[in-house]
């Protein structure tokens, strides 16, 4: 991406890096954002109107919607996993090191300045552009505050494009993996280990339910182009009471990341027939959707065209599949890494977060 001399604005960086630096250094674990939400409530810019401000959301649409113009929406979660002596967070040479940096406050630090911009300039774009902050994105998505938005904000409901500012390092993520968890339990009858015919051993059991899945190979599934990996996990596992006892219960925890080419449903059909052994019982704990892959969104082409971007799937669960559950388009677009997300020396390049403010600015000018 070209930037022309007019566009240099040496102080960019370093607000960024203040900025993010901030936002890190108010605590923001999931379920306690209400702080962090009443700082970027007071941070929004002129040109923008709080349509909703319930729950843990804060999302601002423009102050004059303009008819028959599309609205992107930037979107950012303001939560975190639990700090671990990562907080306060520091500036370490060229980049802002604590809990959060990466996943995703430089990303939301990136969204204020954008909004700023578009205050500053506001004949500049040809897109209406909103920004939507949100809490509990690191909580299972029974816990969801977008799901409940969009059921009580017809605005919400209204958006052409969703850019989720997630940790992708500035390339463009489509689509997302569903994540299903579940807990099976193996049953079995206790005896004395002297004398383990008298018993059934359901740890024994739990063996030969679970080998498929340590055997079980990645499952690449391709779709428009780009490969998602399908994979089944063991999370955890616990059973017996003693050194001398055949044990008649064990509990395992199993995760399955699938493709969006499965629907819950399947994805849940898919693992009960993985574990039909014995006697077991599974029990679903979570099934998040899978996001679709919006790699035809003519507004996602225009993204990725004036930025130079890569595209790739998301390997992982975003928050695109709950913009899908409405029929939205969402792709995931961040300044993070990926690879530094919850590690406790998370970091954001400064680099990074300025590449990603450009990249945005130069989508959303009017040609």
């Amino acid at each position: 991406m070209t930037v022309s001399p007019e566009d240099v604005d040496p102080g960019l960086r370093e607000r960024l890096a203040a900025r993010t630096l901030d936002l890190v250094n108010v605590g923001s674990v999931s379920g306690e954002e209400a702080v962090i939400l009443a700082s970027i409530a007071s941070a929004i810019p002129d040109a923008f109107d709080v349509a909703d401000r319930e729950d843990a959301v804060v999302f601002a649409v423009p102050s004059a919607r303009r008819e028959d113009v599309p609205i992107v929406v930037l979107v950012g979660h303001v939560d975190t996993v639990p700090p671990n002596g990562n907080l306060p967070g520091v500036r370490d040479g060229d980049a802002i090191v604590g809990r959060g940096a990466a996943d995703m406050k430089g990303a939301l630090a990136v969204m204020l300045e954008i909004g700023e911009w578009l205050t500053a300039h506001p004949a500049i774009s040809d897109l209406d552009v909103g920004l939507l902050f949100f809490g509990r994105e690191e909580l299972p998505i029974t816990e969801s505050a977008l799901l409940p938005l969009f059921d009580r904000c017809g605005a919400a409901r209204s958006i052409d494009l969703a850019i989720v500012m997630e940790p992708t390092a500035n390339a463009i993520q489509v689509g997302c993996l569903g994540n299903l968890t579940a807990r099976v339990s193996f049953h079995g009858t206790a005896a004395h280990t002297a004398r383990p015919w008298f018993g059934h051993n359901a740890i024994h059991t739990a063996i030969g339910a679970l080998t498929p899945i340590a055997e079980l190979r990645p499952k690449d599934v391709e779709i428009d182009g780009l490969v998602f990996r399908e994979v089944v996990s063991v999370t955890s596992i616990e059973g017996g009471i003693a050194g001398n006892v055949v044990p008649d219960r064990v509990e395992a925890r199993v995760n399955f990341r699938y493709a969006p080419t499965r629907s819950p449903a399947e994805a849940e059909e898919r693992l009960r027939d993985l574990i039909s052994f014995g006697d077991t019982e599974l029990t679903v704990i979570g099934n998040a959707p899978p996001g679709p892959v919006a790699v035809h969104n003519p507004m996602v082409d225009r993204l990725r065209t004036r930025g130079d971007l890569r595209v790739g799937p998301k390997q992982a669960w975003t928050s695109v599949a709950e913009f899908g559950t409405i029929g939205v388009d969402a792709v995931n677009l961040g300044p993070g890494d990926p690879q530094y997300a919850h590690r406790d020396d998370e970091r954001v390049e400064t680099a990074a977060l300025e590449h990603a403010y450009r990249v945005l600015r130069t989508f959303l000018t009017a040609r």
